[in-house]
């Protein structure tokens, strides 16, 4: 188990109510502003000491307040990245990157400066001072730092959030670099469907204070009622699978995956690079009949599985394709009229430009060389 929580603890007029467990390489906390996500991964990191209750990371005890224990935040072995780098000004980038080797014994230093470098791709930045850089060379930077402190657990909180979509769109495959090669478990801090959709291979949802769910990332988004923020149809299925070709002439993608063949807009990844795609329910359309002359590219055969959460006049519909569940969003009265009970077969249809760019990334679930030398 990489991290076990659950933990009380009272802030002014806030309480923290916080139980869950996780094994995925990058855990997303996920919730609305206010909803303790902060006040979660301070306890995790130190900076706080909750009032009740049990932290264990990589198998290490932080906290258990029933046998008097409390290991300080120097002590941790925790790396955190907050939503500004905190670069110091006054040094170069090499510098600072060589600040987190301080908080190591020279015996326990196992991460390599140049794989991090290289990993982060900031050997181009070494000489340069923050001042210089954009807001993703300087989150660039202070993940290098953390790395290099050799932690056993990396903490980001909405490291995203003070970037504009073009520095977003830079900085998420180093993030899933991050996550793949790093060696290192990461629980990150986001009120972004799209970015947990991309980056989390587990979530946990939180909601005034307490977790309303946790679990692996493609099982949790499939639940769309809880992300309502910024909406419930922002939510969708999660799956898995790998470049195929790219058609140039139409600046398109093809992924296979288990449910079928999917086109997306072109990503810049190599054949046979793994992915996941994000479907969202609002973007599928149902047909109990094979489509014809349709200019959408993309429909996946499935069965109806069960209904879920209704939103108003709407209800999702929850399909089998091939193992692979999606999640559709129609009218009640669509459900009635075409007969959705389980075990009808039905055509889910995507328009390609449906996808959601932010969301289409590595897969996370390949396993590929940690960063040591």
């Amino acid at each position: 188990m990489i991290l076990d929580v659950d933990i009380r603890h009272r802030q002014g007029a806030f309480t923290l109510q916080a139980r869950f467990q996780s094994e995925g390489k990058l855990t997303a906390l996920f919730g609305p502003s206010g909803s303790g996500k902060t006040t979660l991964v301070n306890a995790v990191s130190g900076l706080i000491r909750p009032d009740h209750g049990r932290i264990v990371a990589q198998g290490r005890v932080l906290l258990d307040t029933s046998q008097g224990a409390f290991v300080p935040k120097h002590r941790r072995r925790i790396g955190y990245v907050f939503q500004e780098g905190r670069l110091f000004p006054h040094l170069n980038v090499r510098q600072n990157l060589l600040f987190g080797r301080w908080f190591t014994p020279r015996r326990e230093r196992k991460a390599g400066f140049d794989r991090v470098v290289a990993l982060l791709g900031i050997g181009h930045l070494l000489d340069r001072r923050p001042s210089t850089l954009s807001g993703g060379e300087k989150q660039r930077v202070a993940m290098g730092r953390a790395l290099l402190s050799d932690p056993h657990l990396l903490l980001m909180d909405e490291p995203l959030a003070s970037l504009d979509e073009a520095r977003k769109a830079e900085i998420y495959p180093y993030i899933e670099r991050l996550r793949d090669e790093g060696g290192v478990p990461i629980v990150l801090v986001s009120h972004s469907v799209a970015e947990i959709a991309r980056l989390a291979t587990s979530i946990v949802v939180l909601s005034d204070g307490q977790v309303v769910a946790s679990g692996p990332a493609s099982e949790i988004l499939r639940h769309t009622g809880l992300f309502r923020q910024p909406g419930p149809v922002e939510a969708g299925a999660l799956i898995e699978g790998r470049v195929v070709q790219h058609e140039e002439a139409f600046e398109l993608t093809v992924v296979q995956t288990r449910a079928g063949t999917l086109t997306v807009p072109r990503l810049d990844y190599p054949v046979g690079t793994p992915l996941r795609v994000r479907l969202r329910a609002r973007d599928i359309i149902l047909s109990v009949k094979p489509p014809e002359g349709l200019s959408a590219l993309n429909v996946l055969r499935g069965q109806v599985s069960c209904t879920g959460e209704a939103h108003g006049p709407s209800i999702d519909v929850i399909l089998d394709c091939e193992g692979e569940a999606l999640v559709a969003r129609v009218t009640r009265k669509s459900v009635e009229e075409l007969d959705l009970v389980p075990g009808r077969t039905v055509h889910a249809i995507i328009k390609s430009i449906a996808f959601d760019p932010e969301a289409l990334g590595g897969s996370g679930f390949v396993n590929m060389r940690d960063m040591n030398d």
